[in-house]
C-alpha cells in the first residue's frame, strides 16, 4: 500500500486516536446543578402530595388537586438525579433503619448536594426510561426502588420487590 495515497485517513486515525479518552468520557462528565421541575404519577395514576410532613401518594380531585408536589430534579450525570419538592429544599434521601432502606424528606437545598459525592448518594437516583415510563433506582441502596402502594392515600417510599408496590411512574416536564 502506498502511503502517499491517502495520508488524511492515517492523520484522522491518529486524531481519534490521540483523543479517545476524551471524547468516551464526555457523556460522564458532571452536568448542570440546574433544578427543573416535573409532575409524576404512578402507573395507577396517584400523584405525590404532602400529609403531616411526609409524601405520600393518591387520588387527587376538584379542589384537592393544588395540593400535587411537583418534584424537582437536578441532573447530575446523564441517568442520575437529585430529586426534591418544595423548591428543592426538601430532598429524597434514602437511609438505612434497622438494615432496611427507607425514604425519607430532608431539609437541604438539592442543587449544593453535588459539591459533596459522599453526601450526595443519598439523595441520588438513577432514573431508567422505557417510552413514557420512568423508575427511579436508589444509587445508595442498588436494588430498591422510589415505589408506591397500591392503595391510595398511602406514604412513597422504597421497594425491592413488585409485591404490592408500584415502581413505575410518568414522569412529565412543567
Amino acid at each position: 500500500m502506498d502511503l502517499s495515497v491517502c495520508p488524511r485517513s492515517y492523520l484522522i486515525t491518529l486524531f481519534l486516536f490521540l483523543f479517545h479518552s476524551e471524547t468516551e468520557s464526555f457523556p460522564f462528565m458532571k452536568m448542570s446543578s440546574k433544578s427543573q421541575i416535573y409532575r409524576i404519577w404512578d402507573i395507577y395514576q396517584k400523584t405525590f402530595y404532602l400529609r403531616n410532613n411526609q409524601l405520600v401518594a393518591g387520588y387527587l380531585q376538584g379542589s384537592n388537586t393544588n395540593l400535587e408536589e411537583k418534584i424537582d430534579m437536578v441532573s447530575i450525570e446523564p441517568n442520575s438525579v437529585l430529586l426534591g419538592i418544595h423548591d428543592g429544599s426538601l430532598g429524597l434521601a434514602c437511609v438505612k433503619t434497622g438494615g432496611t432502606p427507607k425514604l425519607q424528606l430532608e431539609a437541604v437545598n438539592i442543587t449544593d448536594l453535588d459539591k459533596n459525592r459522599e453526601e450526595c448518594k443519598r439523595f441520588t437516583f438513577i432514573k431508567s426510561e422505557s417510552d413514557s415510563i420512568c423508575s427511579f433506582e436508589s444509587a445508595a441502596c442498588p436494588g430498591w426502588f422510589l415505589s408506591t402502594q397500591t392503595e391510595a392515600d398511602r406514604p412513597v417510599g422504597l421497594s425491592n420487590t413488585q409485591a404490592n408496590t408500584i415502581t413505575r411512574f410518568y414522569f412529565q416536564r412543567e
